[in-house]
């Protein structure tokens, strides 16, 4: 379970995250939305605990910066950031030493070659496009199985056979029981696999819906998006909060 309690993040006199609170349960696909400058990449980092804030954040129970925390969590940046002198076979082992893992070697496989990244695993990582970036990033983040997973703009960079495999992966981690929340300003790529929908605006939550609500109201989550971060298309509506 991912636990964010009243997170505010200030840089200097500009709030980028204004007291949000929001659960992201086991086995539940949460999907962080919101226009360029919402605020989404700061909760991430924020999470991720590459930011400084105000709040608490905890991750299967344990404070977000602890070791406990961390060896149960995974994080896929917008921007991956290989080593450039490490191979991709080596990125996976520095991931696994890192992570303190036994018997890895055939999951480590089985990533790379899902990935269609066995045939390059020897490639260092200033040799590998966007995309190979992308694909290494993920499978660095899935070998530890991690409780908890955050990926910000997954699907950015990547093909589309890595476009099927990776929304398999999505449901593979729900049924298993993780924690998922995907950053995107594009509810398209991720409309066959959310289970709870957090739309930021300004910094705050506008809107949350589940599934099941929207279902059962009869609402289109596109039509809830486009009236909090375009307001001025529906001058009457005003957001929840």
């Amino acid at each position: 379970m991912l636990k964010v309690s009243h997170l505010t993040k200030e840089y200097g006199k500009v709030l980028a995250n204004d007291n949000i609170s929001f659960t992201v349960n086991d086995g539940e696909i949460a999907v962080l939305a919101g226009p360029n400058g919402a605020g989404k990449s700061t909760v991430i980092k924020c999470i991720s605990g590459l930011l400084r804030f105000k709040g608490e954040i905890f991750i299967d129970g344990h404070p977000n910066k602890t070791i406990e925390a961390k060896k149960v969590f995974g994080y896929i940046p917008e921007i991956p950031a290989p080593f450039d002198v490490l191979t991709v076979e080596e990125h996976m082992e520095f991931t696994a030493r890192a992570y303190k893992l036994e018997n890895y070697t055939q999951r480590l496989q089985e990533l790379l070659k899902r990935m269609e990244l066995w045939d390059k695993k020897d490639k260092l990582g200033k040799e590998l496009s966007k995309g190979m970036q992308q694909k290494l990033s993920i499978c660095c983040a899935l070998l530890p199985n991690p409780k908890v997973l955050l990926f910000d703009e997954p699907f950015v960079g990547l093909d589309p056979h890595a476009i099927k495999e990776l929304k398999n992966i999505f449901m593979e981690l729900k049924n298993n029981g993780c924690s998922v929340l995907v950053s995107t300003h594009m509810l398209d790529s991720v409309a066959e696999f959310w289970d709870r929908c957090l739309i930021l605006m300004n910094g705050k939550i506008a809107a949350e819906r589940t599934r099941t609500e929207i279902q059962q109201k009869g609402e289109d989550l596109e039509d809830i998006f486009f009236k909090i971060t375009e307001p001025k298309r529906s001058p009457d509506f005003k957001a929840e909060g």
